[in-house]
C-alpha cells in the first residue's frame, strides 16, 4: 500500500480547474466533466491505474478508459470496493473526516448521484460552509459546498494507493 499526496492532487486542481489538460479529454459535451477531473486529481496524487477492462480504473484515451474513470456511481463503485485489487481505495466518511484530497459526491434528485466535486479545503467546524471544492462542468476552485442546491452529499476519504 502506498500513502497518497493528498498535496499534488489539490495543486493539481488548483491548475486545472479552469482550464482543461490537454492529455485528457474533455467530457464537458458528453454528460460533464466532473469526475474525469476528479479522476485526474487522483491520479495526480499517485493513483495507480487498474487496467481492468469493466470494472478498472483508468485512461488511456478519449475512447478507451474505464466507465469508473468518469462516471459518478462507477467511481464511487471502485473506490469503495472491497478487495484489495490496484488502484486508489477510499471509504464513505463523515465531513468532519474530510481533508484535502478527498471527494464529495452529489445527488441532486432522489438518490442518484450526479457530480463529484474534490476538496482543495476543510476546515472547523465542519460545515458545508467551510468544505471548499474544485470541480469541472461547472468550473470552480475554493467553492464553498454550501453554495451548491442538492438533496444528498457522499463524503469519500481517499485511504491509501494499492500498487
Amino acid at each position: 500500500m502506498l500513502e497518497y499526496d493528498r498535496k499534488a492532487a489539490v495543486e493539481y486542481a488548483h491548475k486545472w480547474a479552469y482550464k482543461r489538460n490537454p492529455m485528457y479529454y474533455n467530457y464537458d459535451e458528453l454528460g460533464g466533466d466532473c469526475t474525469n477531473f476528479a479522476s485526474q486529481c487522483i491520479r495526480a496524487g499517485g493513483g495507480i491505474m487498474n487496467y481492468l477492462p469493466t470494472f478498472g480504473w483508468y485512461y488511456i484515451d478519449a475512447n478507451r478508459k474505464s466507465p469508473a474513470w468518469t462516471g459518478v456511481p462507477y467511481l464511487y463503485k471502485f473506490l469503495t470496493r472491497s478487495s484489495d485489487t490496484v488502484g486508489p481505495v477510499a471509504r464513505i466518511c463523515q465531513i468532519d473526516e474530510l481533508m484535502p484530497g478527498d471527494l464529495v459526491q452529489l445527488s441532486f434528485s432522489d438518490d442518484i448521484f450526479g457530480h463529484t466535486l474534490v476538496v482543495v479545503e476543510s476546515s472547523a467546524p465542519s460545515s458545508p460552509k467551510n468544505v471548499l471544492i474544485a470541480a469541472h462542468s461547472y468550473d470552480t476552485d475554493y467553492r464553498s459546498l454550501s453554495t451548491y442546491d442538492y438533496m444528498h452529499t457522499r463524503f469519500l476519504h481517499i485511504e491509501y494507493l494499492v500498487e
